[in-house]
């Protein structure tokens, strides 16, 4: 029988730099867009939100200086709304969207969220999953919200962000994340 060790630091991957999005990483984050999605934000969505709107909030994720991820979200006062999410499909099933995830939950708690919302294709099981391992529900369904091909999304709701409960559990996670990355 082989023991297996963990990673030495050295062996384990470079962990997902987190950081602002910028106008300058707007043609990476659409090379995802165009991967990730059917239906596509044009650059200018892109641009606008991060120009023009001020309740906007986005985020690229690196790896080896690449951008490989990225993530919105929208807060006005108390409620927040996570507008995107994607990573790159060729590194998808390793924690990328996760890692980005957290970091949309603490900036929404950092700017006084209290409930934050999303919406999740009918069929994409593996998201949904994700949603509630970090305590979102599903609160009701939105026929025909996809305009590709008319899929359904689920619109999912995660409450008390201010919590100690909340905060306990974002934590845990969050440690138990990083250790598996």
């Amino acid at each position: 029988m082989k023991a297996e060790l963990p990673p030495t630091p050295a062996e384990r991957p470079e962990r997902l730099a987190i950081a602002r999005m910028s106008t300058n990483d707007i043609p990476e984050v659409t090379r995802i867009e165009r991967a990730s999605f059917a239906t596509t934000w044009p650059a200018d969505a892109f641009f606008n939100e991060l120009s023009t709107n001020k309740l906007a909030h986005y985020f690229v994720g690196r790896l080896e200086g690449r951008i490989v991820a990225y993530g919105g979200i929208w807060v006005i006062l108390e409620d927040s709304h996570i507008t995107t999410v994607a990573v790159a499909p060729e590194l998808r099933g390793r924690g990328l969207g996760e890692a980005m995830l957290v970091h949309l939950l603490d900036r929404a708690i950092e700017r006084g969220a209290a409930w934050m919302t999303l919406e999740v294709r009918e069929s994409n099981t593996a998201a949904q999953s994700l949603y509630r391992k970090y305590g979102f529900t599903t609160v009701t369904m939105r026929k025909g919200y996809y305009s590709d091909d008319n899929e359904s999304a689920l619109v999912m709701w995660a409450g008390n962000l201010k919590s100690a409960l909340f905060r306990n559990r974002l934590d845990v996670l969050r440690a138990r994340h990083e250790r598996a990355s």
